[in-house]
């Protein structure tokens, strides 16, 4: 229905002239109502003849003891309950507004980086941003990325990535990579092992961040399959630092830090600009800066002004 056929009189009905209307029906005198809604009996009549001129049509037999509805307004009011209905939705809908990201924040995180970054996130989360659902999915950077950018996703969490049309990122923090080893690896005693110290042909490399040096088999997997590869063919690979208290469990493996500089990956916070929750987002990111802090292994990236 398009909205220029609404008639001028029609038009000049407000929500607050239907809630009168309605509030007659449901007490049945004009008296009740008048007090219910604060109103003068007279002025009350006067709104409700408003209505009725507007919509063309009586709503209601007057003269009664009891005010009842018409049969044409019986129709009518059902229509005007719905539209009440709609409104009082829609005031829902607004007042979510006030609650950060609108009562849910879309979350996309790498597997390589979920499952050992979001048990320190979970806790807190709800403390910043109290009446906030926090909804999470796993991926692939780039197709997270991809679901941010259709605006399926409120937030990643990914790797540093060229500037993409659209959105905003912000750097937290660096996460180092570490060695895993067999844990029959002739170095696997050792807390530090240096990559000069390592055959590159014996690696086993993600592909999200070796993929172009041209070394060892590339992979992509999660980092239990990671562990499971480098246990049956011996070796090493290189992993995230967050990752080191789960991995560090799993039977025939063993972990070490790298020596000298530790190569390893930025995760930034991405999100679109023209989102509607640039400040939520801006808090949300300082409440991952100071998760990062608190973990030894992560060196955080200052934010720039």
């Amino acid at each position: 229905m398009q909205h220029s056929m609404i008639s001028t009189m029609l038009a000049a009905v407000s929500l607050r002239d239907l809630a009168l209307v309605q509030a007659v029906q449901r007490a049945g005198s004009f008296n009740s109502a008048a007090r219910a809604m604060h109103i003068s009996p007279s002025g009350l009549s006067h709104q409700v003849q408003k209505v009725e001129q507007a919509l063309g049509a009586p709503l209601f037999e007057r003269g009664g003891r009891r005010v009842v509805p018409t049969a044409g307004g019986q129709r009518l009011l059902a229509h005007i309950d719905t539209l009440l209905d709609a409104a009082e939705h829609l005031q829902q809908l607004a007042r979510a507004g006030a609650v950060a990201f609108g009562g849910e924040l879309r979350l996309g995180v790498p597997a390589s980086l979920g499952p050992y970054l979001l048990p320190h996130l979970i806790a807190p989360f709800p403390q910043h941003f109290p009446g906030t659902r926090l909804g999470l999915s796993e991926g692939k950077p780039k197709g997270l990325l991809r679901r941010l950018q259709e605006a399926e996703l409120d937030a990643v969490l990914a790797p540093v990535a060229q500037a993409l049309s659209g959105i905003a990122m912000r750097p937290l923090f660096f996460e180092p990579w570490e060695l895993m080893l067999r844990a029959d690896h002739p170095l696997a005693g050792r807390r530090q092992i240096a990559l000069t110290q390592l055959d590159p042909s014996t690696a086993t490399l993600m592909a999200e961040s070796h993929a172009d040096d041209g070394q060892g088999h590339v992979q992509d997997v999660s980092l239990e399959s990671l562990a499971a590869l480098t246990t049956l063919r011996g070796g090493y690979a290189l992993v995230p630092a967050l990752a080191h208290e789960r991995l560090a469990s799993m039977p025939g493996i063993v972990l070490a830090r790298i020596k000298g500089q530790a190569p390893g990956r930025e995760i930034a916070l991405y999100w679109r600009e023209s989102s509607p929750w640039q400040a939520d987002v801006l808090r949300f990111a300082a409440l991952l800066a100071r998760l990062a802090q608190q973990r030894p292994c992560l060196q955080l990236i200052s934010a720039k002004a």
